[in-house]
């Protein structure tokens, strides 16, 4: 990100012949091109952070860790937790302005989705369909069969949180699609 902020001249007159509102608004335009950007890496920095604790929170429900001897299962499971905790210490958030509309379906959004979480461990294949056709009522393009009441409740949802939703979807897949390839081996 570029680091050079706009600056106000504070002279009436800057020797131009550009009106005094329309520098302003040139000023507002640069500043919120840089409030996007700073938006955008915040929602980096975030998803980083969901990505870590997702990563940790699947190693220590690993069937691997099963195999291990009960002292060296608790060494992991203490060091992964040890990480969790030094992870939650990040705390970023870019505030989404919803009504209430959207703060419920939101909260019906997570309900659902941490349905599927739940529901991993019992069935990953039926998890696996059910998260696809979550994702497929995200889309526009309509890949494969989607769940119509998933899409019906997302709809409520502001911009953000669907893309946000999207992601997280999409980062479920790829973890459970990860899973069943180390159980493959």
């Amino acid at each position: 990100m570029d680091s050079s902020l706009p600056h106000i001249i504070e002279s009436a007159d800057c020797g131009g012949s550009t009106k005094p509102k329309d520098r302003l608004i040139s000023l507002l335009d640069q500043i919120e091109v840089h409030v996007e950007q700073l938006r955008k890496d915040a929602w980096k920095l975030e998803e980083e952070r969901d990505t870590l604790l997702t990563t940790l929170d699947t190693l220590k429900n690993n069937e691997i860790l099963s195999g291990l001897e009960e002292t060296d299962r608790d060494d992991v499971l203490k060091y992964a937790e040890r990480l969790s905790m030094r992870c939650l210490t990040v705390d970023v958030l870019v505030k989404i302005q919803r009504d209430q509309i959207q703060e419920e379906a939101l909260h019906q959004v997570n309900g659902l989705i941490d349905g599927l979480i739940v529901g991993l461990r019992e069935d990953p294949i039926g998890t696996r369909q059910r998260c696809a056709s979550f994702m497929s009522a995200c889309s526009s393009q309509g890949l494969g069969t989607s769940d119509k009441n998933f899409e019906t409740v997302i709809l409520g949802c502001t911009i953000d949180d669907q893309k946000q939703i999207k992601k997280r979807l999409q980062g479920l897949l790829d973890y459970i699609d990860k899973m069943h390839t180390i159980q493959l081996l």
